[in-house]
């Protein structure tokens, strides 16, 4: 059922300082607004309820009889809902965290690293929320989010890069041997296609465009919806598969992968760290953000 009628919040928030200070002007600073935004609201809320509230007079303001008894319940109610706020907020510490990333930066990249991040931070307590995709996600909903973007437009969150977007083909190094292909050649070859999932991530075609080449036709093709299972393929020598730099470096590192054309392709995107706008990050939000930092200085380098 809609909660009817209801008036903006911070008219009431602006309406309960203003009559504890008996003044448009401190309660302007408590809130830190400007004293004509203060008023502004409180006209706003006088014009939604039909009635005034205060009588203006130098230097002061006095309630009118009506204001009287809207004030007493307005109080009431907004500190019956601070209470709530924080009844809710005391359960979440200070070393409590809610990590959110798609399942390809999860498996390649996150988990094979956490167990660093719980060595140095024993205390935190971590949940780990895999969804593929930032999309359907609510900010309420996490701390601290991991996403590849192509553009980090995302006005409810505060974005800091941490890596650049580079997809180049990688096959295991049973499929084809060690010889390398030209990006052309690649069409008769099996590719391993993500056919769900992050749509924002690069396609076949997207990167063969990329290339200058056409998307075959008639191409063996083996699909996944999740960008782990096609790596899995990959390791097993089942096609080749797109690989993010930084991603899969490991699978690099340690010969489960090669690299199989020099060539390569970027949307401009890349990896960041997310971050609401919402709320105040708590100190398990601040150490785990400066470590995914250091963990990408440390990567890729100086």
């Amino acid at each position: 059922m809609r909660i009817t009628p209801l008036p903006p919040l911070q008219c009431l928030v602006a309406f309960e300082a203003s009559l504890r200070h008996a003044s448009f002007t401190r309660a302007a600073e408590e809130l830190h607004l400007s004293q004509s935004a203060i008023s502004r609201q409180v006209q706003q809320l006088e014009g939604y309820l039909g009635r005034p509230l205060f009588i203006r007079e130098h230097r002061s303001l006095r309630l009118t009889p009506v204001g009287e008894r809207y004030a007493s319940e307005v109080r009431r109610l907004l500190a019956q809902c601070a209470e709530a706020t924080f009844d809710v907020m005391k359960h979440q510490g200070d070393l409590d965290l809610t990590v959110a990333c798609s399942s390809g930066v999860a498996s390649l990249w996150l988990l094979p690293r956490l167990p660093r991040f719980r060595a140095e931070h024993p205390g935190a307590h971590l949940r780990l929320l895999v969804r593929d995709g930032l999309s359907g996600m609510s900010p309420a909903e996490f701390d601290v989010g991991l996403y590849y973007l192509r553009r980090p437009d995302c006005p409810e969150y505060s974005v800091r890069r941490l890596f650049d977007e580079e997809v180049f083909p990688v096959c295991s190094p049973d499929y084809l041997g060690n010889r390398s292909l030209r990006p052309e050649e690649l069409a008769g070859e099996t590719l391993l296609h993500l056919d769900d999932g992050q749509r924002q991530w690069m396609s076949w075609s997207e990167w063969l465009g990329c290339n200058g080449l056409p998307f075959p036709r008639s191409r063996p093709l083996l699909s996944a919806n999740h960008y782990p299972q096609l790596v899995e393929l990959a390791v097993l020598g089942q096609g080749v598969v797109l690989g993010w730099r930084y991603m899969i470096d490991d699978y690099l590192a340690d010969g489960r992968l090669r690299r199989l054309t020099v060539a390569s392709a970027s949307h401009g995107g890349g990896y960041f760290i997310l971050s609401p706008n919402d709320r105040l990050q708590n100190q398990a939000c601040r150490l785990f953000t400066r470590w995914l930092l250091e963990q990408a200085r440390q990567q890729t380098g100086p």
